[in-house]
């Protein structure tokens, strides 16, 4: 059986660093995301550089087509991808989401990266693309938590990728991970 599973976490927090490793490692990628501004494109909406407009665009969609809408719109990719290989969802956000796919895909397995505070505050303002100062990061942090539900998958995520060190360490602790939900698998 294919693996499925979602890397979650705060922004910043370093969840591209583990699903572009597993990438170029041959697992499909399918980026949450990608649909705001795919979304926002269609709708001549202009992206800005504190992540505001896509907040409310986030926002919007989700009182439109309902909390789990991400979710909804991946999950064709998602079955597709799954027959090919195995496959790794980057910013699975709502606890919404991840109810509407665990129902759909029981073998999905939440991996939370996690970084202190004030070293991924800082991470983000030095950061080449979509840099933003502590106070722009504070804000999309409370928002997301209160708007959309994020602290749900983070706080029952299976796995935790701790992201202080190194990024040997980081992508070490990955593999492990990894091994282990093979092994568990294994014991199914």
């Amino acid at each position: 059986m294919n693996q499925l599973i979602a890397v979650v976490g705060m922004c910043g927090s370093g969840k591209s660093i583990a699903t572009e490793y597993l990438e170029k490692n041959g697992w499909t990628k399918l980026y949450f995301g990608g649909i705001t501004y795919k979304l926002m494109a269609e709708a001549g909406v202009t992206r800005t550089s504190d992540g505001k407009s896509e907040k409310e665009f986030r926002e919007k969609l989700r009182r439109d087509h309902g909390p789990e809408c991400y979710a909804k719109f991946l999950e064709p990719e998602i079955r597709e991808a799954l027959k090919k290989g195995n496959v790794v969802l980057d910013g699975l956000y709502s606890w919404y989401e991840y109810k509407y796919l665990i129902e759909r895909f029981p073998e999905l397995k939440l991996v939370c990266v996690v970084v202190d505070k004030a070293l991924r505050y800082d991470r983000i303002a030095h950061r080449v693309e979509r840099p933003w100062t502590k106070e722009d990061t504070i804000y999309r942090d409370i928002s997301e938590i209160e708007n959309l539900a994020k602290g749900g998958p983070i706080a029952y995520s299976d796995y935790f990728l701790f992201n202080n060190g190194s990024l040997e360490d980081y992508h070490k602790r990955l593999l492990e991970i990894l091994e282990d939900i093979k092994k568990q698998e294994g014991e199914m």
